[in-house]
């Protein structure tokens, strides 16, 4: 795992554009935390480095539940989804297996979760000043369904 302790918005895009130069078509990255602890900062930020252009428009995709940008990034919010089945209708096989592939709130995938992702926490410190990032490539052998 890996660890940073972020200070401003600055730092998280900064955390954000480093951990972007390791990322490869495959890979999912599964974003943790509450409301409005800096998850759609740190996926922005992502998006903008990946995409090679710092003023790409990146709208959170809560109410359209993904963006797409090019042919090979996917950016989902699934706070609204209530059956991880609705996930399907979303293009989330294509994203999956040939894109790099952002997740906010990942829970709500449930079963359909892969087992192979990185799960990225972010948290606030005690006093409520610092982000906490903490970034580990999970590889999970089974899991149950459902």
């Amino acid at each position: 795992m890996t660890s940073y302790i972020s200070n401003s918005e600055k730092e998280t895009i900064n955390i954000a554009h480093k951990f972007a130069s390791s990322l490869k078509k495959g890979d999912v990255i599964c974003l943790y935390g509450n409301l409005g602890v800096g998850k759609s900062v740190f996926a922005r930020a992502l998006i903008r480095k990946l995409t090679n252009n710092p003023e790409e428009e990146v709208p959170s995709p809560t109410f359209t539940l993904v963006q797409t940008y090019g042919d090979n990034i996917f950016h989902y919010d699934l706070y609204r989804i209530e059956d991880p089945e609705e996930i399907w209708e979303l293009n989330w096989e294509e994203a999956i297996s040939d894109s790099i592939t952002l997740v906010e709130w990942p829970e709500r995938l449930g079963y359909l979760l892969p087992n192979k992702h990185i799960r990225i926490d972010i948290t606030q410190s005690s006093d409520m000043i610092q982000r906490i990032i903490n970034i580990r490539a999970i590889n999970e052998q089974k899991r149950k369904n459902r």
